[in-house]
């Protein structure tokens, strides 16, 4: 292999390999609801916050419902207090769809960063995520979108 070869194919591996990574670990855990729209909510059954793991049940921390006429995703997270907060994931600062890192939403164009209820953490984003309205009975929440 020549010298110029052997450049070119590493330097697209170096590239590569860090963006994969990082692209796999913000899907990682990622789950998409199933839910019902009905009266402007989005009806989700508590059941969706919960999934078997090593043979135990357990909650998900947050689920994803890619309502399409929405026209982005909107995160909905547990909160420690046992309710609920749903956010539009789309960027205030230029409209990109935001991922889910962990806790927080981030912007993959510029970099904003936003806690699970919508506050900006991080800029250039200046506005809070549009968030929702949420109430719940014994079996679904529903997440006010109207």
């Amino acid at each position: 292999m020549h010298r110029k070869d052997f450049i070119r194919k590493f330097g697209y591996l170096a590239v590569a390999l860090p963006a994969s990574t990082y692209l796999f670990n913000s899907c990682a855990g990622l789950y998409y609801a199933s839910f019902v729209e009905e009266d402007g909510a989005l009806r989700i059954p508590k059941s969706e916050f919960l999934q078997e793991k090593g043979g135990k049940q357990i909650e998900r921390e947050m689920v994803v419902v890619q309502n399409r006429s929405m026209g982005y995703p909107i995160g909905v997270f547990r909160t420690p207090d046992g309710g609920y907060k749903a956010s539009l994931m789309r960027c205030t600062h230029r409209g990109c769809e935001l991922s889910i890192a962990g806790s927080t939403y981030s912007c993959p164009c510029h970099g904003s960063e936003f806690d699970r209820s919508g506050k900006v953490l991080e800029g250039p984003a200046e506005e809070n995520l549009r968030s929702f309205e949420i109430t719940a009975d014994s079996e679904n929440i529903y997440v006010h979108v109207s």
